[in-house]
């Protein structure tokens, strides 16, 4: 069974991050889809569990991914669970450079770590949660970045009214 890794911080999961993971799942007997903790990120505006959660809720079906978290090298889970593959999503090239690197340390930790990236499509280029989170968190409208099903979740949990401008 070819088994790939889908790693990410998920917060929130954004439709660039389901169109990789839908993706994955074609390529791939099995996807384990990754919530790990990112130390060079700022506080997470969700819960391992709520991340977990709208994962799920929006992969359901796809009956051949699975999620789960970690908090150690990845190249360790990796070897915990038989995968062959970490998949990655691309965006820009500035996102090259720095998944290559991770490819090759993750290759020198464990022999047996292979990265395949997969390009964006146009539509999600520009797309992170980083922008999801900015954009919900003054009250702009998220339709067209996640999914349908957890539009409402993430919107509630990050507008803030005080970040309205005063002419509104």
């Amino acid at each position: 069974m070819r088994i790939a890794v889908c790693p990410g911080s998920f917060d929130p999961v954004t439709l660039g991050h389901l169109d990789i993971i839908n993706r994955a799942s074609k390529l791939f007997d099995k996807v384990i889809v990754l919530v790990s903790f990112n130390a060079n990120k700022s506080s997470a505006a969700f819960t391992v569990k709520e991340r977990m959660e709208m994962i799920l809720e929006t992969t359901s079906h796809l009956n051949n991914v699975v999620v789960d978290c970690y908090s150690g090298l990845l190249a360790d889970y990796l070897k915990q669970t038989g995968a062959v593959a970490i998949v990655k999503g691309l965006r820009a090239v500035s996102d090259f450079e720095y998944e290559f690197q991770m490819a090759l340390a993750n290759k020198k930790l464990y022999d047996g770590a292979e990265t395949v990236f997969l390009n964006t499509t146009g539509e999600n280029m520009f797309l992170s949660s980083s922008v999801v989170k900015e954009i919900a968190s003054f009250g702009g409208d998220i339709t067209d970045f996640v999914p349908a099903a957890i539009k409402n979740r993430i919107f509630d949990r990050l507008f803030d009214p005080s970040r309205q401008r005063p002419d509104q």
